[in-house]
């Protein structure tokens, strides 16, 4: 029997066994099996970690009462913008009339005429960026006019009060919306300039004050004089009917002395 299995595997026995393999071998490669697994600590090694944990000790002030450090950012100098602010402050500067508007699209024809007319009354328009306006205005008296430079602004500036005439030609620019102001150092709102505009000119408004101071003066004088005048007219007319009066009495005695002679 160990004879026959011999000669079976070295070739012997039937002709479908020889050289025959397997159609499918399963091959073990890859990673070795898991052999550690995750397990718990030990309650006493647990205790040993926490008795010798290290505690921070606490600072002698409260971190909410001590003033966070602010990092200084280094600003790469620029001298464009700073030549940009320059500008801008010089406009506030030398400027009695600074109206904000927003400015939407329109084309240029209609830019260059609308400026034309501005030109005409001494206005100017200027386009300015909101990164170099902010900056030059928190820290100025024109803090308050912050809120308006949002969107894309022009500025119309002029160093006379010129309320009247910029509001007859932006209401013929419906893509230019006045904001605000700031006339004489004073901020005004939209409806603010549009009262501004209804009053009349400073000559106007002088010549109307001192007519009212010297009206004032000249009743007085007036009233103050009509007693006096009065009484002295009273006196002009006493004085002149006692002199027709004495000239009157002479002359009726005279026939009876003349009748008494005869």
């Amino acid at each position: 029997a160990p004879a026959a299995k011999m000669a079976a595997l070295s070739g012997g026995g039937a002709p479908w066994r020889r050289g025959w393999l397997p159609a499918l071998q399963f091959v073990r490669r890859g990673s070795k099996a898991v052999t550690r697994h995750w397990k718990a600590m030990h309650f006493q090694r647990q205790k040993l970690m926490a008795v010798t944990e290290y505690l921070a000790p606490r600072p002698a002030v409260p971190p909410c009462c001590l003033t966070p450090r602010k990092e200084k950012v280094e600003e790469e100098d620029n001298g464009y913008a700073r030549l940009l602010r320059r500008q801008v402050e010089e406009v506030f500067r030398d400027n009695r009339m600074i109206a904000i508007c927003q400015y939407n699209s329109m084309p240029g024809e209609d830019m260059v005429l609308m400026r034309h007319y501005l030109r005409k009354h001494n206005i100017e328009v200027k386009f300015v960026l909101n990164e170099i306006v902010r900056p030059v205005l928190s820290q100025s008296k024109y803090k308050n006019l912050l809120p308006l430079f949002v969107a894309r602004n022009i500025l119309l500036v002029s160093p006379e009060l010129k309320a009247k005439e910029m509001l007859r030609v932006l209401k013929g620019v419906p893509q230019i919306n006045l904001l605000g102001a700031c006339i004489d150092n004073t901020i005004l709102s939209r409806q603010g300039v549009e009262n501004l505009a209804k009053l009349p000119s400073l000559e106007v408004s002088q010549g109307q004050t001192v007519g009212a101071l010297a009206l004032l003066p000249s009743q007085t004088s007036s009233l103050l004089q009509r007693g006096s005048a009065h009484l002295t007219a009273l006196l002009d007319e006493h004085i002149r009917r006692l002199q027709a009066g004495e000239m009157g009495s002479p002359s009726d005695p005279a026939p009876a002395q003349s009748s008494g002679a005869h």
